[in-house]
């Protein structure tokens, strides 16, 4: 990797290692995420790489979707329109189904992607140290095509460790995640890992903020990559209690991260049970 990308991975490191800094000094005081939350009100895990431990009410259902446009430094383009249902299965459980839209670079055809489940549980709340605490796991199952790049023909497991404070106004999610695959390494890594940490608030009215430091550490074998360090910016606006809106850009800092732009909707739907 060239000399400018480690000095740029080194800030980066140190920029992390400052927002952890500032969660684990942060004052008991600082209010949970969850509390007083109207079930019916939207809780958006998009559109950032790292998702908030809290979870959708017992018994209701939230849709999120999206698109994402995609540009690489050889000039290729790539579309992306991920979809996910999230399900309240208890009061620190939440299972979400994700699927996407995938036009990868070059193809001349979209295709739907690989299939994934994910259980969040939130362990713990309020600790004085690290907020709420949540655990993720995801299973992926190869459902897309590998031939028009919309699929990588191997089952994936992930388990992300998840921590949210709320500072006043502003949340703030630090997320850390580790990923095994099946497969050979030709098509993608065995293993990967990511690191995330977002904040967002408001601005005016309903009109809101998000920003990201995210990054994916170097993967080994045929398949391995550089290092990616990448921020997000967005603006999110709030139409009712259940629905909003957000919209932004993800630009590389190192490595092969393309330059994205995208638009969302986060809608909760209502309670399927009572």
């Amino acid at each position: 990797m060239p000399l400018f990308f480690h000095a740029v991975s080194a800030r980066c490191a140190l920029a992390i290692v400052g927002i952890a800094a500032c969660l684990l000094c942060a004052p008991a005081s600082a209010q949970p995420v969850f509390a007083g939350r109207d079930p019916h009100a939207a809780q958006p895990e998009r559109p950032t790489v790292s998702t908030p431990a809290s979870t959708v009410a017992p018994g209701w259902v939230e849709v999120e979707a999206g698109v994402e446009f995609d540009s690489y430094a050889d000039h290729s383009h790539g579309d992306l329109g991920p979809v996910a249902v999230k399900f309240g299965l208890a009061r620190k459980w939440q299972l979400a189904v994700q699927e996407s839209l995938v036009r990868a670079p070059g193809a001349q055809v979209t295709g739907v992607g690989d299939v994934a489940a994910a259980l969040k549980w939130r362990v713990v709340e309020q600790l004085p140290l690290l907020g709420d605490v949540a655990l993720l796991t995801t299973l992926k199952l190869p459902t897309g095509s590998v031939a028009n790049g919309d699929g990588t023909g191997t089952m994936d497991g992930s388990v992300t460790i998840i921590s949210s404070h709320a500072f006043g106004p502003v949340a703030v999610d630090v997320n850390y995640g580790l990923t095994a695959r099946t497969g050979d390494g030709t098509v993608v890594p065995r293993h990967a890992s990511v690191w995330a940490a977002a904040a967002a608030g408001p601005v005016r009215g309903r009109l809101g903020w998000t920003s990201e430091l995210f990054g994916f550490p170097a993967t080994g074998g045929p398949s391995g990559s550089d290092a990616i360090i990448g921020v997000m910016e967005a603006a999110t606006f709030q139409l009712r209690d259940w629905l909003i809106l957000d919209g932004g850009v993800a630009l590389p800092i190192a490595g092969p991260q393309p330059h994205a732009i995208f638009a969302g909707v986060v809608y909760n739907v209502g309670r399927l049970r009572r």
